[in-house]
């Protein structure tokens, strides 16, 4: 990454399932992930379910820059998928956690 290049804008998203909740929460990410892989400033967007844990889930997204993710965020489906899954989780939401990197 150059030093006239924008920033990739990373992060990684936790929640976890209520009880009886983790299919559902399953495919309902796998629907977001097609949708979101189609933005073009998607560089990545991979949700995975713990593997010791079903009810927890992570998803790990990078998007080229502020504006890719500006675009993200207000994408219609993603209004979709928080108002169906908010009642599916324990948290009121999607706990966002920000990386940067150490080195460039």
């Amino acid at each position: 990454m150059s030093a006239d290049a924008p920033a990739p804008k990373v992060l990684y998203a936790e929640f976890t399932a209520l009880p009886g909740c983790e299919e559902t929460i399953a495919g309902l990410l796998a629907g977001l992930a097609d949708d979101v892989r189609r933005e073009p400033g998607c560089v990545e967007f991979a949700p995975y379910q713990v593997s010791t844990e079903p009810s927890r889930f992570f998803v790990y997204e990078v998007y080229r820059d502020d504006d890719a993710f500006t675009a993200h965020i207000t994408a219609p489906y993603g209004r979709v998928f928080n108002d169906k899954l908010a009642p599916l989780i324990v948290e009121a939401g999607s706990q966002l956690t920000w990386l940067q990197p150490l080195s460039s």
